[in-house]
Parts: C-alpha cells; structure tokens; sequence
C-alpha cells in the first residue's frame, strides 16, 4: 500500500523540490500552499502524513498545525521551516517531528521513512 503525503509550502522551488523528492522515494504527494488550501486538503486527500512549512500566507503553519491535529488526532505531521525559532513554540511540540529546511532532504526523507514505519508497527 503506497503512502498519501501531504506537502505545504508556498514557497514553489521548495514545495516542488520536496514533493519531487517524497515521489521518487515511492510516495503519493499531494501538495498545498497554504494553510488554509491544506485544511481542506486533509478532509478529501486523507494523507498518512503532512510535511509542514511555518511561514505561510494568511494561516500560519502553527494554526494550520492546530486546525490540522484537532480534525485528525495522532496524524503524524513534521514541521519543515527554515526557521529553528519555532521550535520552542509551544504548539510545535505537538508536531511528530522538526527539520530545518535545506536543498539536502536527506534528513526529511529520513524522518518520514521513520514515523510511517513507526506508524506500521504500531
């Protein structure tokens, strides 16, 4: 059974890269702009996973986050920024996991491939 990400960023290069990326590990990729676009999102796609950005238009991740959590309690979701600042919000610490953004996805793929086999097992 092939695992439903959901990616948000709206940053393009950035979305772009790492839903490129998640395919090429095997990953259905659904992709969003906002947090808002991603709430809805949630309700029709049904991801097993959601890859986060912080700093978006409008909604910001922490309230998408929240949003997110309260429709779907125990989704997984990691929090992608470029911003390490976020990290000692208090409603991040109800994120699966944090990575710092980078070119090199190597540590998101990680973290994903980790929390779905996680998730599997449990």
């Amino acid at each position: 059974m092939r695992r439903r990400i959901l990616v948000v960023d709206d940053v393009e290069p950035q979305r772009e890269l790492c839903a490129r990326e998640l395919r090429d590990e095997g990953y259905d990729v659904d992709v969003a702009v906002s947090g808002e676009e991603a709430v809805e999102l949630l309700r029709v796609a049904e991801p097993d996973l959601v890859v986060l950005d912080m700093r978006l238009p409008g909604m910001s991740g922490l309230e998408a986050l929240g949003r997110m959590l309260h429709s779907h309690p125990g989704l997984p979701v990691i929090i992608n920024s470029a911003y390490g600042s976020y990290k000692d919000s208090f409603m991040a610490w109800a994120a699966t996991a944090y990575v710092v953004k980078s070119g090199d996805t190597t540590e998101l793929k990680e973290a994903v491939r980790r929390i779905l086999a996680e998730r599997r097992t449990a």
